[in-house]
């Protein structure tokens, strides 16, 4: 019986240190109320929200958070009247966990907070890495608040129905093997995520550590881009298993349905779908999202040729996909 504890104990994630909450961490930034009563903090960039022509939300990585919204030069947003909202995910930064969160959750998470900062009745979507992931989501419920969507280096899953064995399988040997395990451990046996990923046994994930063997010579030269996060700390300030591990379990979950076999969300032309991926992107594999771009003819496939995953941070990117996106 005292085994069984022990080993249950070291199953378990403690519980997450919610924002404002006595021994939490402060609450430093503006926040809305959702219906459920979670809270979202919110930053927004570019011009303000009265004067702007295209009103854009954008939704971050892994391991990122509201701050981390792509940067758009003053000069375009000036010139084109763009407006940017982000938001840190359920558990990230100073949003509260949300521990019953799913694919679909997310996209509800967002119409809410479009709805609460008076948005209108459509904004445009950008998502980013596992926020990419997301965006598919996004086009499957919530499509007629959409003006339109750019997916940066979207995570793809592996289980998910329409990839052929040779592409899936191939995508999946990209992986460095403690990333296979670590994606593997997520989506087979969820409730061991934490465990895997703070054991000592063996290496877990290789994206939580940052190792620099899974960046491309482009992501090492823009690495020093990143100097500009003091405010890091505040990421993972909630605990790890309710964002990071979290991520991992809804992004490599076991979904109801299947991007790939998507219809045409917009299917009279009002929007346009844009994926973007670095050819030489080393942690989510490319091969994914060439195909979905093949299965999906309404997809707009931007491919990078000598890029990473981090290309978004490149200078200048955030103007050429915001400018592709609503011109």
């Amino acid at each position: 019986m005292i085994l069984l504890a022990v080993l249950f104990r070291q199953l378990q994630a403690p519980p997450p240190k919610i924002c404002g909450s006595p021994g939490g961490p402060p609450v430093t930034g503006t926040r809305i109320t959702l219906k459920d009563g979670r809270h979202l903090a919110y930053h927004e960039s570019g011009v303000p929200k009265d004067q702007a022509k295209h009103k854009i939300i954008f939704v971050h990585g892994f391991d990122s958070c509201r701050y981390d919204a792509l940067q758009v030069s003053p000069e375009l947003a000036q010139e084109l009247g763009v407006y940017i909202l982000s938001f840190d995910r359920p558990g990230y930064g100073e949003s509260d966990p949300h521990p019953a969160r799913t694919e679909k959750s997310i996209a509800l998470d967002i119409e809410q907070l479009a709805d609460a900062l008076q948005l209108g009745p459509r904004f445009y979507l950008i998502g980013y890495s596992m926020g990419g992931e997301m965006m598919w989501s996004c086009l499957k419920h919530i499509p007629h608040r959409l003006s339109g969507v750019s997916i940066l280096g979207p995570v793809g899953n592996y289980w998910w129905s329409g990839y052929p064995s040779n592409v899936s399988w191939a995508a999946w040997y990209k992986q460095i093997p403690q990333d296979q395990w670590a994606v593997r451990v997520a989506h087979h046996a969820p409730w061991l995520t934490y465990w895997w990923n703070t054991q000592k046994l063996f290496p877990a994930s290789s994206v939580i550590s940052f190792n620099p063997a899974i960046l491309s010579r482009e992501d090492m030269a823009v690495v020093p881009k990143l100097a500009h996060r003091t405010y890091v700390g505040q990421v993972r300030q909630q605990g790890e298993h309710e964002s990071l591990h979290r991520d991992m379990m809804v992004g490599f979950g076991k979904w109801g349905w299947s991007p790939l076999e998507m219809e045409d969300p917009f299917p009279g032309g009002e929007a346009e779908v844009h994926l973007w991926h670095g050819a030489d992107d080393r942690i989510v594999p490319v091969a994914l999202s060439r195909h979905i771009a093949k299965t999906l003819p309404w997809v707009r496939y931007h491919e990078l040729p000598t890029a990473g995953h981090l290309f978004p941070i490149a200078d200048g990117m955030g103007d050429v996909i915001v400018k592709t996106m609503v011109l």
